[in-house]
């Protein structure tokens, strides 16, 4: 294990402008800085949704990296996929309403691509997180108030799993945070191969912020399912 001692190095910084990894990333109550990146989220012919999020977290961490050398960079990508299909960002209103209609009481898997890269240990890990998520089975009127709200349109999938006032989803077999965009255990197990996992991980917060309960996140921690991601890149 590297270790890692002067205030600058212990302080992350986050290759991401959205406001959802923000505020999730806050839940581990580490120091950290946001760096956006601009990094075309495309994707390439014959790849996978799980090798699009790899490749596309590599990206935006080493992109990150070029602005913060030294430190210590957590970058990630998040996916919806639908039969295979990748489903991201609404191009509009009309493309965020097909979109829902086409999840509506049907099963998908949302993945996540979460890189950490501390460059000055020559480090870098990748993991892949993966969620099962039942969408119920919401009216065109719902679909209709939901997109007039703004909320949709920027977000993989259509839709974001914490908004209350649609609550899309009927169920979810995986990690929550992970469909929010930023799977907090799975970053805690980084972190924690660098000695800069915080003595809390991060389950009491989640839960507490969420108004859940995480049936997944033992596993998680304990390292089955994160080792599985791991390996998952490797092959």
């Amino acid at each position: 294990m590297c270790a890692l001692n002067s205030s600058e190095q212990l302080t992350l910084v986050l290759a991401s402008s959205s406001p959802r990894r923000r505020e999730l990333l806050k839940l581990l109550g580490l120091p950290f800085v946001v760096q956006p990146v601009d990094v075309a989220e495309a994707n390439h012919v014959g790849e996978s949704p799980a090798e699009m999020v790899l490749r596309l977290s590599q990206d935006k961490a080493r992109a990150a990296l070029v602005q913060a050398p030294g430190r210590v960079i957590v970058a990630a990508d998040t996916s919806v996929a639908l039969e295979g299909k990748v489903l991201g960002k609404p191009v509009d209103a009309a493309d965020a309403v097909r979109t829902l209609r086409a999840l509506r009481g049907r099963r998908h898997t949302v993945f996540s691509g979460l890189t950490v890269i501390a460059a000055q240990f020559g480090w870098q890990r990748t993991v892949l997180a993966e969620s099962m998520v039942w969408m119920r089975h919401y009216s065109d009127a719902e679909v209709d108030a939901y997109v007039a709200s703004g909320d949709p349109l920027d977000k993989a999938g259509a839709y974001a799993i914490q908004y209350l006032d649609f609550a899309p989803v009927a169920r979810i077999d995986g990690c929550y945070t992970n469909v929010m965009g930023l799977p907090l255990c799975h970053l805690y197990c980084l972190l924690r191969e660098i000695g800069m996992a915080p003595a809390e991980t991060p389950v009491a917060a989640c839960n507490h912020t969420n108004q859940r309960v995480c049936t997944v996140a033992k596993e998680i921690l304990a390292g089955s399912a994160y080792q599985a991601g791991l390996l998952a890149i490797k092959q």
